[in-house]
C-alpha cells in the first residue's frame, strides 16, 4: 500500500512539474524567447557554472596544500578553512549538475516540440531540409551533454576525498594526522588536474554547440 501511495505521488509530482515547465516555456515564448533562445542562455549559464567550480576546486586544492605545509599557529583556523572549501566545492558542484539538469529540460522539450511540428510541413522539400537540421542540432547536443556528464562526474572522487579530508581532521586536530594526508594530496590534484582538464572540454564542447545553433 505505501508503495502504491508513493508511486502515486511521484507520478503526481512529475505531471505537476512537467505542467509547470509547459507553462514556463509557453511564457517566455509569449515574450518572444523561444526554447532555442532558452537553450543558448542555459548552455552559457553552464559555461559560467563550470568555470566557477574550476576555480572553487583549484581553492581547495590550495587550502589543504597550504594545510599540508602548516608549520606552527591555529590549527583550528586550518580546519575551518578546509571545511569551508570543502563547503563551497560541494555548492560549486551542486550549481554545475543543477544547470546541466536544465539543459536536459529544455532540450528536450525543444526536441519533441521540433519533431512534432516537422509532421505539419506540406513541403517534403522543408521537412526533409528541417529532419536533416533536427538531426544534425541532435548529434551535436549529444556530443556537449556527455562532455558535460564526464566533467560532472569527475567532481564525485574529489569531493569523497575533501570530505573524507575534513571528517579526519575534525576528529584527529594534530600535527600528525596533517602529515598522514600528504598521500591523499597527491591523489586529490591528479583527480583535480583530470577534473579541470574535462571541464575545459565540456566548455569547448558549450561553445561550439552554441555558435553551431546561433548561425543557423
Amino acid at each position: 500500500m505505501k508503495q502504491k501511495l508513493y508511486s502515486i505521488t511521484l507520478l503526481l509530482t512529475l505531471v505537476l512539474v512537467s505542467g509547470c515547465q509547459s507553462a514556463y516555456y509557453s511564457t517566455m515564448e509569449s515574450l518572444g524567447q523561444h526554447k532555442r533562445d532558452i537553450l543558448v542562455d542555459r548552455v552559457e549559464n553552464a559555461q559560467e557554472s563550470q568555470q566557477e567550480a574550476q576555480e572553487q576546486f583549484k581553492s581547495a586544492l590550495e587550502q589543504l596544500s597550504a594545510l599540508i605545509e602548516f608549520d606552527g599557529g591555529d590549527l583550528q583556523t586550518q580546519y575551518e578553512a578546509t571545511l569551508s572549501q570543502y563547503e563551497a566545492s560541494e555548492a560549486a558542484a551542486a550549481d554545475v549538475t543543477g544547470r546541466i539538469e536544465s539543459i536536459e529540460n529544455v532540450a528536450d522539450a525543444l526536441f519533441d516540440e521540433w519533431t512534432e511540428e516537422i509532421e505539419q510541413y506540406s513541403s517534403a522539400k522543408l521537412k526533409r531540409q528541417s529532419h536533416s537540421k533536427l538531426n544534425d542540432t541532435q548529434r551535436k547536443y549529444q556530443k556537449l551533454i556527455k562532455a558535460m556528464h564526464r566533467a560532472e562526474g569527475k567532481m564525485a572522487p574529489v569531493l569523497s576525498a575533501l570530505k573524507d579530508n575534513t571528517l579526519y581532521l575534525k576528529h584527529n586536530l594534530n600535527a600528525k594526522a596533517i602529515g598522514a594526508l600528504e598521500g591523499e594530496f597527491l591523489d586529490i590534484k591528479s583527480d583535480v588536474n583530470s577534473l579541470i582538464k574535462e571541464m575545459n572540454n565540456a566548455i569547448n564542447e558549450s561553445q561550439s554547440f552554441i555558435s553551431s545553433l546561433k548561425s543557423e
